[in-house]
């Protein structure tokens, strides 16, 4: 279906982009170019954005805007996913898209072989517009290389940027194939291999200056296209081949380039970047204080001669310090000799390390000196899942500055939780009804019908618990403002139409349940957990399911599976059911590579439209939390004709925490995802819950990295 998807909240890219001051920049910064990638104008270079680096960029090159995302996940890989507006070719027939303008979409990689050294230069390979419809596509080697304030680039490119054909193709001496490039687009959301490497090749390159200001850069290149050869049969005047440029960096997060390209026309574009590796948290003002322990305030509210014993505690009094201060809603409080442990759910704080520090605060200010130990027993949804145990005197040591953290560090202790003797001090009564409203945003970008489709509406949800391991909850969303009727496009496809009947969910109703569903969970022995479900588990499907996860403890790997039996629900996404269902589920294995924190997630099972195949996702987490990743799916129906448009389901995405762009602490996410189709081979079912994301707490990297905020 030829509607790519962008999940997530807007007012996240922009809470990103504009903490300028509040990003770190300990590394030279490269500028973009026109298509996204670090470059110069129209061609890239051998040069690397920051790892971490997330940027978005608005360029005009006349016919073209674009529209590009560029991710730097890894040190020496970079990847870009781009929409192109090309003013002068309209989308389709005007029955369908009206006046709009064509609309292109397009993946790019670059992988760096090498770094620069005193006497090589860095040397990296790259393609453009691999995953689209290969009207642009493009495949490169270029190398850079640094003298004083001068930074010089050389490359060799075929397809569109090296259109010129300057040389013979060296690769001809291989085979024949090498001579000719295969003209035209590859078809929408398929890889271009038979274009790679393919065609006499052009040469580019070009300098970049970087000014005694700091503020300005001067760039030059030499294109190797000639805009003779234009997808579209769009070609374009050149009058000389050399492009010029200047950046302007207005502050750390926002660059404008003004360029004159092609000898012919003034450019313009606008690029907005931010590190979410180096990202630096805003003050959280709306947060309370972490309580004051003796050390630190000598009028503190609450003083040391009004420690106790354990048995003369008011422990519910501590419960809702717990919760308001540390974040816990607490289940229960048990001592283990001269251990106090906290069992409970942490419901504020996105780094597990300051949940435990202020509850380790709280503590110390109401237990006396016969409680050596506090050990928060960390739960999510009934499960509980790690217990880090805090040694009291050397917390506080550490808050009186005579002991580092480095040290602190081997005082403690993070085990998996196991039976044990306890005595119970408290017990939290169980909180039935839960519930809150919110407003929402969704879009869907780039369609025949409209660039961009979107709703506005405002979802009431609710939670009531039977038991702390069952529970029913759900979501009422109701219409404020869209655009969806202009959507009338159904994509071609000859599997069951398990997604892209979209077009009839966004537009059957203005109140919908997009779920409501009973889910219970148990942990069914040491490191194996349960979760079943039953319901409306998403907005076009119903049924029941369980998962099972084996996830050790202290081990970078887990394995698990699911089974669900789901129903097609009605378009209005009320109660209602159609008659196809299937049968659907994957058993997955998790491995985390400790290479660069990258993750690698593969799936082998069956998908709604009963094709069997594979997911893998790969994905790199920083030390905050943040993620870039990428997946693709391919099923025995992949590239079949009956398959649709695209030769397999993928995309890309960035996962944000919330924690990281908001003046509260929070355990919520922003995830933005790129899927260039909807289409319906390879579709999973979206499940409201996962075990693996259920358990992310026995990720000790997470609570190690970001250890010095137990001190918060």
């Amino acid at each position: 279906m030829r509607r790519p998807v962008m999940r997530g909240c807007c007012r996240t890219a922009f809470a990103l982009f504009a903490g300028g001051s509040a990003v770190a920049h300990a590394q030279e910064a490269f500028t973009q170019s026109d298509f996204g990638g670090v470059g110069l104008l129209q061609t890239p270079t051998a040069r690397m954005a920051r790892e971490g680096e997330f940027s978005f960029v608005l360029s005009r090159t006349t016919p073209y805007t674009n529209y590009n995302v560029s991710m730097q996940p890894l040190p020496w890989l970079e990847g870009s996913f781009r929409y192109t507006n090309v003013s002068n070719r309209l989308y389709g027939p005007r029955s369908l898209s009206g006046s709009q303008t064509y609309k292109d979409k397009s993946i790019d990689a670059k992988v760096r072989l090498w770094e620069e050294s005193r006497w090589l230069p860095a040397v990296a390979i790259g393609a453009r517009d691999i995953g689209g419809t290969g009207l642009f596509s493009s495949e490169y080697v270029v190398t850079s290389k640094r003298a004083g304030r001068f930074d010089f680039s050389l490359g060799l490119a075929w397809g569109y940027m090296g259109a010129r054909g300057d040389i013979a193709n060296p690769l001809d001496v291989l085979d024949d194939r090498f001579r000719t490039r295969p003209t035209g687009g590859t078809g929408t959301g398929k890889f271009s291999t038979n274009k790679f490497l393919r065609g006499r090749p052009g040469f580019f390159g070009g300098v970049e200056y970087r000014s005694l200001w700091e503020w300005l850069l001067l760039k030059a290149e030499l294109d190797g296209n000639d805009y003779k050869h234009q997808p579209q049969n769009n070609n374009q005047p050149q009058r000389w081949p050399v492009n010029l440029g200047a950046v302007f960096r207005l502050n750390r997060n926002v660059d404008l380039t003004v360029g004159y390209e092609r000898g012919e026309i003034v450019t313009a574009a606008l690029n907005l970047h931010s590190n979410l590796a180096t990202h630096v948290d805003p003050p959280k003002n709306f947060d309370p204080k972490p309580e004051p322990v003796a050390v630190e305030q000598v009028d503190a509210t609450v003083k040391p001669a009004d420690r106790r014993p354990p048995e003369q505690v008011d422990w519910p009094a501590v419960a809702r310090n717990l919760h308001d201060n540390a974040g816990i809603d607490v289940t229960r409080i048990g001592r283990r000799g001269q251990e106090l442990v906290v069992h409970g759910e942490q419901q504020r704080f996105f780094y597990p390390a300051e949940g435990v520090g202020r509850a380790t605060r709280i503590v110390d200010n109401r237990v006396d000196d016969s409680i050596g130990w506090l050990t928060v027993a960390s739960e999510r949804s009934g499960l509980p899942t790690v217990e880090t145990s805090v040694h009291r005197p050397r917390f506080i040591e550490l808050l009186d500055h005579r002991l580092d953290l480095a040290d602190f560090r081997r005082s403690v202790e993070q085990d998996p939780v196991t039976a044990r003797d306890e005595e119970v001090l408290y017990r939290a009564p169980l909180k039935r009804f839960t519930g809150g409203v919110s407003l929402g945003y969704q879009q869907n970008l780039g369609g025949p019908d409209a660039f961009v489709l979107y709703q506005v509406y405002g979802a009431a949800s609710g939670t009531f618990n039977f038991s702390r391991n069952l529970w029913l909850d759900g979501v009422l969303a109701v219409n404020v403002a869209n655009n969806y009727d202009k959507f009338k496009y159904d994509a071609p496809s000859n599997l069951p139409r398990v997604r892209t009947n979209l077009r009839q969910y966004l537009t059957g109703s203005d109140v919908t349940l997009p779920n409501v569903q009973l889910t219970g969970t148990r942990r069914l022995g040491q490191d194996l957990y349960g979760l079943a479900y039953a319901g409306m588990l998403e907005s076009m499907y119903g049924g029941a399911g369980g998962e099972i996860l084996y996830r050790p403890f202290g081990e970078r790997w887990a394995v698990g599976a699911d089974i669900n039996w789901v129903k097609q629900r009605g378009f209005d996404q009320d109660f209602s059911l159609r008659r196809y269902h299937v049968i659907t589920g994957q058993a997955t294995g998790y491995f985390e590579t400790g290479f660069h924190d990258v993750t690698i997630a593969v799936s082998v099972g069956r998908y709604l439209a009963g094709d069997w195949g594979s997911t893998v996702d790969v994905s790199r987490e920083f030390a905050n939390g943040a993620r870039m990743g990428a997946y693709a799916t391919i099923t025995n129906k992949s590239g079949s004709a009956g398959y649709g448009e695209g030769s397999f389901d993928k995309g890309i995405y960035v996962s944000i925490p919330f924690d990281m762009l908001l003046p509260h602490s929070s355990r919520s996410r922003a995830t933005l995802l790129w899927q260039p189709l909807i289409r319906d081979g390879g579709a999973r079912l979206n499940k409201r819950y996962t075990l693996y994301t259920l358990t992310n707490d026995l990720d000790g990297d997470l609570f190690d990295k970001n250890l010095e905020k137990i001190r918060d």
